[in-house]
């Protein structure tokens, strides 16, 4: 499992599974989208405005990077 927030664009996507799969992307809120994989699988979860949504600090330590991925 992967956490990784970009605090440019306050974005947090936790990936749960890291093998290499196509995944089709349901927004299943305002602020939430999630990566369905093989099986219909969760594979990821991506929260918008991920500070008003969850304690930050209590996720450290957090790997920081910058998101190249396109909703």
């Amino acid at each position: 499992m992967n956490i990784l927030y970009n605090d440019k664009t306050d974005l947090l996507y936790i990936r749960l599974d890291d093998r290499k799969q196509d995944v089709i992307n349901r927004r299943v809120s305002e602020d939430i989208v999630l990566d369905i994989g093989e099986n219909a699988r969760v594979i990821g979860i991506e929260i918008i405005d991920a500070s008003k949504h969850v304690n930050l600090e209590r996720l450290l330590p957090i790997k920081y990077e910058v998101s190249k991925r396109t909703a």
